[in-house]
């Protein structure tokens, strides 16, 4: 039988000597001194009283260990002061584990207070959207993802609540922000939306928890930026910051100033290693124009194989640089028109060798497996060539003429292959129209990508308007039904234009009267979810009845469409929701930047009255698992009760 022991308040604490910290490291208390072990032989030495305690706070799982199995089994791995019981010791050490989880904060040595968290000035979250948003990301690990049932996966509606309440300007109630800098950790589709929720407190976290530096690398906003009017705090922090930090800091400035940015990079251009170089010069991609192309002609002579080529693709889409004009001349030796012929036709002549100076510009010399060398460097030769010139080379024809002409010697495949590139990495409107050509058309889908062909038609879609790619794409699904048609829906406008939207419930009707399982269609369906307007939802109704399965259709596929079409309506409807619910008037008084802060997150005014008390649970689970009262009764009752039913417990 287990003695029960009245728990006691825990003690207060000094802190440790000063000197170095981690600067990771958040402030915390250091464990009370252990009681020295009884001498041996003694009664003493075989009661949980006796031992010594750890010199690092205990595992959270231990403590849940020992709670399940109750104490005379199981020695909690806690310090117990004199005259103190092992159940109230155990107690204590949930209770300030439970603080620390709620505030963030991982177990380690106190060192120095961390600055103040800076303030952020935007207005807060709305009630309702405030208490969404915490269910949102209290339900993000419970299992998400089945295509099963008839209720929303609220898994896939948190990317959706983070980019709609991106557009209103809140800020992330203070409460919530390590939910959700856990939410944009695990999933890093999240991380642009969660973090310019989060603010300039995600920056001033991150700093303390080493599990969220990616939010160092993940925010190139102003909010990465010193004061606009501090040019020496700008250099110290480039020069002097984590490598993630000088990356955001470089994008932030090329988004604000590209010429400043270039002009930073330039500094320290000579000394940083080839992998960093690689990484800055990506960052070049933000505002590249031509004042950019001195620079990437000398980083074509840079040692490192990466950096040259990645300077070599910069400047290629840039149609009037000096590179592009060099690939050009070559191109068009090898690719004109076909003067022997008696009708307007395309010759090429693949280059025969890779010289030097093609290899300076970005030409790489070994093919890979399985392909030829001399299409292999015709391909990058045509790919780097801007495109407005071959416009000139057949005679003033227009893209789809030229797209249109016959190709000799069987390299139409390789030379379109080159020109989708081409067109992608110049970003040619005209040019992707006329290679992706009709979508109606009965042999498009076999045209467009024939065997051997290397083109990505999703990618050529990107560089159509929003309009005319979700036009293009309503009329291939309509034509060619859904099976080749899902990676394009994703990368067309949310939500999609009611054409689409209804090419994509038509040829999903047509599915089931075909007698099929949905869940052969479960991407497209959840495509569908996330990407359907809203206002559709009533429309849809109707598909929600269960319907008479056709002679032949898969047993039971009636019922399982009914139940996916109700899911899908009331996943739509549950968006409304959402959007209503940001666009609510915030509630008034909010924080004032100007109001003095704390060292920590500050918690909203407004927060402590937006909620019910099922509200506030909601937040404590998101936050921090159960709040500190419930951890501490649960452990208690596992503790003298060692036989109860065993509930996994949450810090």
């Amino acid at each position: 039988m287990t003695t029960t022991t009245t728990p006691t308040s825990p003690t207060r604490t000094s802190p440790t000597p000063a000197g170095p910290t981690d600067p990771t490291a958040p402030a915390t208390s250091v464990p009370t001194a252990p009681v020295p072990p009884a001498p041996a032989g003694s009664t003493a030495a075989a009661t949980p009283t006796a031992l010594a305690a750890p010199t690092s706070p205990a595992p959270w799982d231990e403590l849940v260990s020992a709670a399940l199995l109750g104490t005379e089994r199981r020695t909690p791995p806690v310090a117990v002061r004199s005259g103190q019981g092992a159940a109230a010791a155990l107690l204590d050490a949930a209770a300030v584990s439970t603080v620390r989880r709620r505030a963030a904060l991982r177990p380690a040595p106190a060192g120095e207070r961390p600055a103040p968290a800076p303030a952020d000035p935007r207005p807060p979250l709305p009630p309702a959207a405030r208490r969404r948003l915490s269910l949102l990301l209290a339900d993000r690990g419970t299992g998400g993802g089945s295509r099963r049932g008839t209720a929303p996966d609220l898994t896939e509606l948190l990317p959706q609540w983070l980019a709609a309440a991106g557009a209103y300007g809140y800020r992330a109630p203070e409460a919530l922000l390590p939910a959700l800098l856990d939410a944009a950790r695990a999933r890093t589709d999240l991380r642009p939306a969660a973090l310019a929720l989060a603010g300039p407190r995600a920056l001033w976290l991150s700093r303390l928890n080493a599990e969220w530096k990616f939010a160092l690398r993940g925010i190139g906003g102003p909010a990465g930026l010193p004061d606009d009017e501090d040019p020496a705090g700008v250099q110290r922090q480039w020069e002097e910051g984590l490598f993630a930090e000088r990356v955001a800091l470089l994008t932030a400035l090329r988004r604000q100033d590209p010429r400043t940015g270039l002009a930073l990079l330039s500094t320290t251009w000579s000394t940083e290693r080839a992998e960093d170089r690689l990484m800055f010069l990506d960052s070049l991609r933000e505002g590249l124009s031509a004042a950019d192309e001195p620079f990437l002609e000398q980083a074509l002579s840079d040692r490192s194989r990466n950096v040259r080529a990645t300077a070599a693709e910069l400047l290629s889409t840039l149609p009037g640089s000096a590179l592009a004009a060099r690939m050009a001349q070559r191109a068009h030796t090898c690719v004109g028109p076909d003067r022997t012929a008696g009708a307007p036709a395309i010759t090429v002549e693949a280059p025969h060798e890779c010289d030097a100076g093609m290899q300076r510009d970005g030409v790489a010399p070994k093919p890979p497996a399985g392909r030829g060398e001399r299409s292999w460097w015709l391909g990058q030769l045509v790919e780097a060539a801007p495109l407005d010139g071959w416009y000139d080379r057949f005679g003033g024809r227009d893209a789809a003429a030229i797209v249109a002409l016959p190709v000799g010697d069987d390299w139409r495949t390789e030379l379109h292959d080159a020109w989708c590139r081409a067109a992608v990495r110049q970003h040619h409107a005209d040019w992707a129209r006329a290679l992706l050509g009709a979508p109606g058309a009965p042999s498009q889908a076999a045209e467009v990508a024939p065997a051997g062909s290397s083109r990505d038609l999703t990618k050529l879609l990107t560089v159509l308007p929003d309009a005319e790619r979700a036009g293009w794409v309503a009329e291939f699904i309509a034509a060619h039904g859904l099976s080749e048609a899902f990676r394009m829906l994703g990368v067309c406008a949310v939500p999609w234009a009611e054409p689409l939207g209804d090419a994509v419930v038509d040829a999903l009707d047509i599915a089931r009267d075909a007698g099929s399982y949905p869940w052969s269609f479960s991407g497209v369906m959840g495509l569908a979810e996330r990407c359907l307007d809203p206002a559709a939802a009533d429309r849809l109704d109707m598909l929600t009845a269960v319907t008479d399965e056709p002679e032949g259709a898969s047993p039971g596929s009636g019922g399982y469409w009914a139940e996916a079409f109700q899911r899908l309506v009331g996943t739509l409807r549950l968006r409304a929701t959402m959007h209503a619910e940001l666009a609510a008037p915030p509630p008034t008084g909010h924080h004032s930047p100007d109001a003095p802060d704390l060292h920590g997150p500050v918690a909203d005014p407004a927060d402590a009255h937006a909620g019910t008390a099922t509200d506030t649970e909601a937040e404590a689970g998101a936050g921090a698992g159960a709040g500190a009262g419930a951890v501490g009764e649960a452990i208690g009752a596992a503790a003298t009760h060692p036989r109860t039913t065993r509930q996994p417990l949450a810090p």
